[in-house]
């Protein structure tokens, strides 16, 4: 069985994680080395949930925190097993979020007594279909597991905080036409035609710019994709436009559909999904005392992530992590080992002051 030692550098455990394969739904052999090197240490309490790994001080300190990471990784590009390149770590989720997850586990392993309880989640299938989110599957059935007064996702974002998230919304504008034959044109009405209208109210769309908690952000509605036409010979009596709502959160799930369905008044409007927004609750005295620790300029999150799961648990929650959010997916991702030891001696800091 693959092994890891959480007390190595964080830039040797990084590695060590890397060359541990563990492509979402493979990540069994990871959560064994994971939940070996924490199930002995005295001051954990450590409990497996499928794929998941959770860890806890039990030190009834009056605050807790959670710190957050997920073990899976998207599917190999050539990019097994990991290498330094001067003073870089390359390899498959060195960016996303391997390198997060070593500066975790090196926290778990050596902070012993931390000023603010900690509660330390590794969990699997973040890059896939949501419903086999490990985290999400925690926040479900059991809820106060994640329970704690502020959480930090280690998400890459450069070693910077990203205050909580937008939200998503996707939809699709349906428009309705008549079928008829192409030589007689004027028999039909041409669907696709109409959706001249709802790509010009896209065009001349102006996003809010909204301020949460002191950080701004920027949504967007866009077109993502058209469908529409039988064949070569006939007026189509169907075309479908899908737009993608990236929305504040100071918008509901309801709220954001309801301005789409009002943006584009006059047609059917269908909901294919949608993920709620975070607010990043930074007047909180935890979330405070994190920005005054990692000494960073807080900044919004344009994306989601799974710091909207802890929002809809009422704890609110920041990314934080080691790795450029731009290299995340790509073959030659990599992580800077001064940025895995900047994170790991900022969170230390906090959460032992």
């Amino acid at each position: 069985m693959p092994s890891i030692d959480p007390y190595a550098d964080v830039a040797d455990l990084a590695t060590a994680l890397i060359d541990i394969e563990s492509v979402s739904g493979n990540e069994r052999a990871l959560a064994d080395a994971v939940e070996a090197a924490l199930a002995p240490l005295p001051h954990l309490s450590t409990a497996r949930f499928g794929n998941t790994v959770v860890a806890r001080t039990e030190l009834s300190r009056p605050q807790r925190v959670v710190v957050a990471g997920h073990l899976d990784t998207v599917p190999a590009a050539d990019n097994l097993p990991a290498r330094r390149v001067g003073d870089r770590i390359y390899g498959l989720g060195a960016c996303d979020m391997k390198g997060g997850v070593a500066v975790a586990l090196r926290l778990a392993t050596t902070l012993t007594e931390p000023v603010r309880d900690v509660t330390y989640v590794f969990y699997d299938c973040e890059e896939i279909e949501a419903e086999k989110n490990g985290l999400g599957r925690l926040a479900r059935e059991r809820p106060s597991v994640l329970a704690g007064d502020f959480a930090v996702l280690m998400e890459p974002s450069a070693a910077q905080v990203e205050g909580g998230c937008q939200g998503t919304l996707r939809a699709e504008i349906i428009l309705r036409g008549r079928r008829a034959h192409s030589a007689r044109a004027w028999m039909g009405d041409n669907a696709i035609h109409a959706a001249g209208d709802v790509l010009a109210r896209l065009a001349d769309y102006h996003p809010r710019e909204v301020p949460v908690d002191g950080l701004v952000y920027r949504e967007g509605l866009n077109a993502v994709g058209i469908t529409g036409g039988v064949a070569g010979n006939v007026i189509p009596d169907e075309c479908r436009i899908a737009v993608n709502y990236r929305f504040a959160p100071d918008r509901s799930e309801e709220e954001a559909f309801a301005h789409v369905r009002e943006t584009f008044d006059g047609y059917t409007v269908e909901l294919r999904d949608s993920a709620p927004a975070a607010s990043p609750g930074l007047a909180r005295p935890a979330a405070a005392a994190f920005i005054e620790a990692v000494g960073a300029e807080p900044r919004p999150k344009f994306g989601w992530t799974d710091v909207a799961r802890f929002a809809e648990l009422g704890v609110p929650a920041v990314n934080y992590g080691p790795g450029e959010p731009q290299l995340a997916h790509s073959k030659d991702e990599y992580v800077e080992i001064a940025e895995l030891h900047q994170c790991e001696d900022r969170m230390r800091a906090w959460l032992s002051s």
